[in-house]
Formats: structure tokens, C-alpha cells, sequence
């Protein structure tokens, strides 16, 4: 016989999981009576939960929100997904980091131990999120724990792989890889290993891969480029070899006064220098690329350098002249 204890929190994940549960059947779910399943309602009820009585031929029960936060339940599977969305969110930089961190000691206090054991292969770092960057995306617990484990015992991980040219039916051979870490950025979650095939480092989108078990040997860890998992993360995406850094990055002066530039100036460097005209430096992964982007702001622009960007300007200026020439329709016009 289950005790009162046991029984309430299966009652509560019972009317978690619906919107509303006839009385009748969570009798017969619990094996208790009806009686018995009014007096665990009210029991609830004096803890903080908000249930409704719901109205019908048979009546029932349903979970409401309340004015006051009473104890959780979860599962595994949320309490997994609740601790990771704690760790990515102490680095958000918005000022929750300080709560974020309390509630993920208060969470790793109270969960069973089967869970920390889990949890505790987990292990990545966020980098810091920009404006516009979408919500981090979803990616299987059995995954991420997967590469956790396999990265914190030093073993050479095994993976099917569904790259960008997949499709062809024909299934290719797993991925062997030396996993070093797991980094989220830009709302995905990325491996960073050596790929013993390629004999090169390489960045992996860990909702592409589907871990082969067993593992293999024991590998010596080597010195990630950069230094460090979040640097050669930030790295790749801005084509540099610096960390975090554009490989061309340029200064220019607006005739737009600074407000109206910084919200769309992303990672640049905004100096206000007056009513209608300010400063920007910004970068991108090619001169071409930079200048045209500058453009967006759809004012004067004065280069105060490199010289690479003036030319840039000027190559770009030339093919959309170009582009912007007469052709055979509008010449017979």
C-alpha cells in the first residue's frame, strides 16, 4: 500500500500532465477511492496548489496556476533540461546570473542522486548571447549527456553524422573524433574535437550526431587553437584567427547621430560625436562584406581607414554600377 506521501505526488503529476481529470478516473489510476481522492485534492490545496473543481456528468479536477509558488514536480527529462537552461542562463549577461546560480545549487540539493550522476557529466560553456541571437535549440539529453561523458573520460567518440551534403541514401561510416567540449553559441549546441580522419580540428552541431556506442581508447587531450573551446568557437564564426575578433574591421563616420546607429551596429564600436554624426568601427569576414554592410545605414559615410576599406568601397561602387546599367529591355524602351 502506497503511503499518503507517495500518493499526493502521483496525484500531482497526474493532473500535471492534463488539463482536466474526471474524478472517476484518477480513483481508478491511484486504486483509491473517491472519497480518498477528494481528500488528497484539499491536501494539495493547503500546500499552495490551485486546483479547480471541474463541472460535468462526471465532475473532475483541474491544475490550476496559483498566487503563490508551491513545490515542484518534475521528471528526469525536466530536471535535466531545467539545470542545463540554469547553467547557459549565469552567463546571459542580463542580470540574472546571480539568481540563475542559486537556483541551480538549490536544484543539484534536492535531486536523486541517479540525476547528479548524470548532470554531472554534462559539462559545456555558453558563450555570451547577442542581440538577436534565436533561443537555444533543443538537442536530445541522451546526446549531450553522450558527448559529456565521452569528453570527461578522455575516449575517442563514435558518430553518425548528418552533414549539409547528406541525402544521397547511401549511409557513411561513422565519425571518429577526439571530443574536447561542448560549446553553445549563437542558439546551437557545437562539439569541439580533432577529427582523427581529417587530422584537423573541426566544429560539429551536436543535434547532427547520434553517439555510437562503445567508445574508443583513451586519448591525450591537445591544446585547443585559441586556447580555449569558447575562443576557437568565436573564432570560426567571425573567420579570424583572433578570438572573438573580425578578420577586417574598419572605422567610418556617419551622418546619422549615434542613437540611431547603435541599435543596428551589433558588435561595433559606437563614439557619438555630435546632433548628426557619429563614429562607428566594425568588423566583418571580408572588406566587401564590411562595406556593403556599412551601407545599410543609408547615409553619408566618410572612411577614416584602413585603406583596404576605401577600396572595398570603391570595388563595390563599381559593380553596382554595372549592375545598375542600361540592359536590352530598358534600351528598347
Amino acid at each position: 500500500m502506497t503511503t499518503t506521501t507517495s500518493r499526493l505526488l502521483t496525484l500531482l503529476s497526474l493532473l500535471q500532465t492534463r488539463r482536466d481529470w474526471p474524478g472517476a478516473l484518477l480513483a481508478e489510476r491511484l486504486s483509491i477511492s473517491h472519497r480518498t481522492v477528494r481528500r488528497d485534492v484539499e491536501r494539495l490545496r493547503e500546500m499552495g496548489y490551485s486546483i479547480q473543481a471541474t463541472m460535468g456528468p462526471v465532475g473532475g479536477y483541474r491544475l490550476d496556476a496559483g498566487s503563490e509558488l508551491p513545490p515542484l514536480l518534475f521528471d528526469d527529462d525536466q530536471v535535466v533540461a531545467l539545470t542545463v537552461a540554469l547553467q547557459a542562463a549565469a552567463v546571459t549577461g542580463v542580470g540574472i546570473e546571480e539568481a540563475a546560480l542559486r537556483a541551480l545549487t538549490t536544484v543539484r540539493q534536492v535531486m536523486p542522486a541517479r540525476l547528479r550522476h548524470r548532470l554531472n557529466a554534462l559539462e559545456f560553456t555558453t558563450l555570451p548571447r547577442r542581440p538577436g541571437d534565436p533561443a537555444l535549440q533543443a538537442v536530445s539529453t541522451d546526446v549531450l549527456i553522450a558527448i559529456s561523458t565521452a569528453v570527461r573520460a578522455r575516449e575517442v567518440l563514435r558518430f553518425g553524422y548528418v552533414g549539409r551534403d547528406s541525402g544521397s541514401g547511401d549511409e557513411a561510416p561513422p565519425r571518429r573524433v577526439e571530443p574536447h567540449h561542448l560549446v553553445t553559441s549563437q542558439g546551437r549546441w557545437y562539439l569541439v574535437a580533432w577529427d582523427l580522419d581529417a587530422d584537423d580540428w573541426r566544429l560539429f552541431r551536436a543535434d547532427r550526431i547520434t553517439p555510437r556506442i562503445p567508445t574508443g581508447p583513451r586519448f591525450t587531450p591537445r591544446e585547443i587553437p585559441g586556447g580555449s573551446a569558447a575562443d576557437y568557437v568565436a573564432s570560426r564564426f567571425t573567420g579570424s584567427d583572433q578570438a572573438g575578433r573580425w578578420p577586417c574591421v574598419g572605422t567610418v563616420i556617419l551622418g546619422l547621430p549615434a542613437r540611431d546607429v547603435l541599435p543596428f551596429a551589433g558588435d561595433g564600436i559606437v563614439e557619438d560625436l555630435g546632433p548628426d554624426r557619429c563614429r562607428l568601427e566594425a568588423g566583418s569576414w571580408s572588406w566587401i562584406a564590411l562595406a556593403a554592410s556599412l551601407n545599410r545605414f543609408d547615409t553619408d559615410i566618410e572612411v577614416i581607414g584602413p585603406p583596404e576599406l576605401s577600396a572595398a568601397f570603391g570595388r563595390l561602387a563599381a559593380r553596382n554600377a554595372a549592375t545598375a546599367a542600361p540592359g536590352p529591355l530598358d534600351s528598347a524602351r
